[in-house]
């Protein structure tokens, strides 16, 4: 009984000199993350090029290391330092960490899943939760997306379970672009067609093995046009799209064409 009330016994007794000694460590260990963060940060800022953020990149990682090293001190004066006892603190540990990081362990699960049904591959411009943009990197974690903005955004794959993945080109070349305009709804529509038809042909980004559509929809603040086509290279989708919006604009306006004129509350489809 006696030895089992031993091994159950997690906690040391605490006397002044512990606290005194939990108090020195804890002190030191604040001085210790405040004084190498400032520090790197001071030397970061003297430095210049890729160095310059490879120094800041060491600041959560020595305060990481700092924690641990404190913690390492302290638990073996806190607990006592028995089998039974390292056993169960291991283990709730293990417990606390595996609860931490079900979704990175979802992630990595999702990402064998991505490499089987290749959902995205680089090259692929995709929409997830919101972001577009290309494909730059496919990880064990994360899928790496360059947005037109020059961002690049990690999106984790467990978004695999739960949201829609839209791909544009599927690991093709091929890739629609959609260029819209709004007229007032007294016009030749015939015409119009054909113009903005014409205006894709003659676009240097297009893509002539592949069909172009011109789309018109009657709405109550006048007729909705869009012109579907596709780039050379789906690098060059907004330049096309632009290309089809500047010139097809100057085709309209020089054949007198009016805009719509949206009242304030009406809606545009994206």
């Amino acid at each position: 009984m006696d030895d089992q009330g031993q091994y159950a016994k997690l906690f040391n007794d605490i006397d002044s000199q512990a606290l005194v000694t939990l108090g020195v460590i804890l002190a030191s260990t604040i001085l210790l993350i405040v004084a190498s963060q400032r520090g790197l940060n001071w030397l970061a800022n003297r430095l210049h090029g890729q160095l310059r953020f490879r120094v800041f990149a060491l600041v959560p990682l020595t305060r990481l290391l700092i924690l641990i090293a404190a913690l390492a001190i302290i638990v073996p004066i806190v607990i006592e330092p028995s089998l039974r006892n390292m056993v169960t603190l291991l283990g709730a540990v293990g417990l606390a960490i595996g609860f931490a990081l079900k979704d990175y362990v979802s992630s990595l699960i999702a990402g064998v899943v991505s490499a089987v049904e290749l959902p995205y591959r680089p090259g692929d411009w995709v929409k997830i939760d919101g972001t577009y943009g290309e494909v730059k990197h496919v990880g064990m974690r994360t899928v790496e997306v360059q947005t037109p903005d020059d961002d690049l955004v990690a999106v984790p794959h467990l978004k695999l379970w739960d949201t829609a993945i839209y791909n544009a080109n599927n690991g093709g070349t091929s890739l629609q672009c959609v260029a819209s305009f709004y007229l007032h709804p007294e016009h030749e529509a015939g015409w119009v067609r054909k113009a903005l038809r014409d205006v894709a042909l003659t676009s240097a980004y297009l893509k002539f093995d592949q069909p172009i559509i011109v789309v018109a929809e009657e709405k109550p603040w006048g007729t909705h046009y869009r012109i579907r086509a596709y780039p050379v290279d789906p690098r060059q989708q907004f330049l096309f799209i632009t290309d089809l919006t500047v010139r097809g604009k100057t085709v309209l306006s020089a054949a007198g064409i009016q805009p719509a004129l949206l009242p304030p509350d009406a809606a545009l489809d994206a």
